[in-house]
């Protein structure tokens, strides 16, 4: 009883024995240690999260599946076939949902992918989006300089006369993609100027901006912006 009296008395005094302001400094650092603490651990959920949709069984059959077209990994290998290592995940969830509800519809590929997403619920369609995600990107392929250059001036500058917006703007400064805008970097050039032509017509029915942009292209300026891309 004794002992105990004694340490409380000393808590107490030493306790008084701490200035007030340096207690006043204190809390606040103590408040941001916890936010922080916090965050981590959220932070830590949300990657565990991504990780367990990614490893899930009905994902990892559709891994395999889809590597038959678009490469190990997600890197293809393909001409007219887009990688999906390193795509940003909500492009890949909306691209899967519009080829699940036939809102997307390209003639070449409009079949099989109708069927193959239609066996796709919401849980694997954003598990494939994670495991893509988290796969490093396929390399990139110079094929023509004069033509990359071209290209290049579209993308980072935009065509001030047709009132064609910069590339980068939303598709970030090295074409790797930001939020909701797809990673454009490294896609075979093929691929992204089919894409092009088909925000022209109905067969792409989202992505007004897109819509937008590509009326105001001639099929040289597509081209060249595509050379660009691929080669980043």
């Amino acid at each position: 009883m004794r002992l105990t009296h004694h340490n409380d008395h000393l808590g107490a005094h030493f306790q008084n024995a701490v200035p007030s302001r340096t207690r006043k400094v204190n809390e606040p650092m103590k408040a941001h240690r916890l936010v922080l603490a916090a965050a981590l651990c959220l932070a830590a959920s949300a990657h565990a999260q991504t990780a367990a949709k990614s490893e899930l069984e009905a994902v990892q059959r559709a891994v395999h599946v889809c590597a038959a077209c678009h490469g190990d990994n997600g890197r293809s290998s393909k001409k007219l076939v887009p990688s999906l290592a390193g795509q940003m995940r909500e492009y890949t969830i909306r691209q899967l949902k519009d080829f699940r509800s036939q809102s997307r519809a390209e003639t070449d590929i409009q079949a099989y992918m109708w069927g193959i997403s239609a066996l796709l619920n919401d849980e694997t369609i954003e598990g494939l989006a994670d495991y893509y995600l988290q796969q490093p990107p396929a390399p990139p392929k110079s094929r023509n300089a004069r033509l990359e250059a071209d290209g290049r001036k579209i993308f980072e500058n935009g065509i001030d006369d047709k009132k064609v917006r910069a590339c980068s703007s939303c598709h970030g400064n090295d074409a790797e993609g930001e939020a909701g805008f797809p990673r454009l970097a490294g896609l075979d050039a093929g691929y992204v100027v089919n894409q092009m032509r088909a925000f022209r017509t109905p067969l792409r029915k989202h992505g007004v901006i897109m819509k937008n942009e590509t009326r105001a292209l001639t099929d040289a300026q597509m081209r060249a912006v595509a050379a660009y891309v691929q080669s980043r």
